[in-house]
């Protein structure tokens, strides 16, 4: 692993991908990346998902499916795709071009104690998106690699897989709403307009 401080901060690298994100839709994980994501901006067009470990991928898949006209971000830590990792294969096999997924991998299991995890004993999780079929797979370690893979998240054909190296330092917890009912249908009004009502 890296030098603590040279990985990026996890923060940071959310609000710089949805900076100029404009009308994608954003599915996040649990722990981190929702609190990082809700501290970028809570708004309607984010989904939260408060459990269901291992299935954010499979939830973005099916959102960009729906709403094929919409880039579909979905920001997960490293724990939560290795339990999901069957999950890359099917969206590469099913060729979802508006999706894209950003690995915030810190190599620990942030959730339960900060163990060591999978990607600090050596997987590689771009490497099985690139075999899994992902038509982009990256690994961002540097700012300047974050500002050339903002791009690719946001308008590259996908589907995409970018990993960013973080760092492990705690950051302030920004806890959007935790109501799933709401969170569900405030989703499906940003999505649907008026429709959502029908």
């Amino acid at each position: 692993m890296a030098n603590e401080k040279s990985l990026l901060n996890r923060r940071d690298v959310v609000s710089r991908i949805l900076h100029d994100r404009g009308d994608a839709l954003v599915i996040t994980s649990l722990g981190n990346p929702t609190f990082d994501v809700a501290a970028a901006g809570d708004c309607a067009q984010n989904f939260y998902l408060w459990g269901a470990m291992g299935g954010a991928v499979m939830v973005g898949m099916g959102v960009a499916l729906a709403q094929p006209q919409r880039r579909v971000i979905v920001f997960v830590g490293d724990g939560e795709m290795m339990m999901g990792l069957g999950s890359l294969a099917t969206v590469a096999v099913h060729g979802v071009r508006n999706l894209s997924v950003v690995v915030l991998d810190n190599e620990h299991y942030a959730e339960t104690g900060m163990q060591l995890a999978h990607a600090g004993r050596g997987v590689d999780i771009t490497a099985i998106a690139k075999a899994a079929g992902f038509a982009e797979s990256r690994v961002v370690r540097t700012e300047q690699e974050l500002e050339a893979a903002v791009d690719v998240v946001l308008g590259t054909s996908g589907p995409v897989l970018v990993t960013v190296k973080v760092g492990t330092e705690p950051t302030p917890t920004a806890l959007p709403p935790r109501d799933g009912p709401y969170l569900r249908s405030r989703f499906r009004e940003a999505l649907l307009g008026a429709d959502a009502h029908k």
